[in-house]
């Protein structure tokens, strides 16, 4: 499983090949660097750590700054470990390697994108889940149009089921949207262009998986 850490900076269209316009979201996907290389003798798995974006020395741990001096490389913000990765450049992996979006992705590769999504805080029903509200703003139902509605039994069974889709903290999950086709590669700005949409605010850290 082959990747790539990157940066949300938006959303844009393109035409195809076939002349639709796709709606696409714009990534700044690497360049990255190897951290570390993990195999099968030492710890059971093959997999390549990689590390993303500047960060300030004062707000790295010291185990984690010493951890990007190894790799001779200077502090990341942030560190994903990709397993059985694949290279497709000639040469062996080595640590501090630096890795770029076209080494990784070709255009019409399918990717998944894994991302932040955005944090609506405490919702309502409808909003959160699609609920059509309590019928219609007749007989006295003046208050009751986005309401969730019943939600147990009296006597039986005298409890709330667990997993009831009620009112809560909306957003802010991990999301993962699968099968996203890389339109476009701008190999000397770092950019790829990805059809569809991704989660997360622009500015947040996206991972782009193979």
């Amino acid at each position: 499983m082959s990747g790539i850490i990157g940066r949300k900076i938006g959303m844009t269209s393109i035409f195809s090949a076939a002349g639709k316009n796709v709606p696409c979201t714009v990534i700044e996907a690497g360049p990255c660097v190897i951290t570390q290389v993990k195999n099968e003798e030492t710890d059971g798995y093959k997999a390549v750590q990689l590390a993303f974006g500047e960060a300030k020395e004062k707000n790295v741990p010291k185990a984690l700054l010493g951890h990007f001096k190894k790799a001779n490389t200077t502090p990341k913000r942030e560190v994903v470990e990709f397993r059985d990765f694949r290279m497709e450049f000639d040469g062996e992996i080595q640590l501090g390697q630096e890795v770029r979006v076209g080494d990784v992705f070709v255009e019409g590769d399918f990717v998944d994108a894994i991302g932040q999504s955005k944090g609506k805080g405490f919702q309502g029903v409808v909003k959160r889940h699609g609920f059509g509200g309590v019928g219609q703003s007749t007989h006295g139902q003046h208050n009751r149009l986005r309401a969730p509605g019943s939600i147990g039994g009296a006597s039986y069974p005298a409890r709330v089921f667990k997993g009831m889709r009620m009112a809560g903290r909306t957003g802010n999950n991990r999301v993962k949207m699968v099968n996203l086709r890389v339109m476009k590669i701008i190999p000397e700005q770092n950019i790829v262009l990805i059809s569809g949409s991704v989660p997360g605010a622009n500015n947040s850290i996206v991972i782009l998986e193979k």
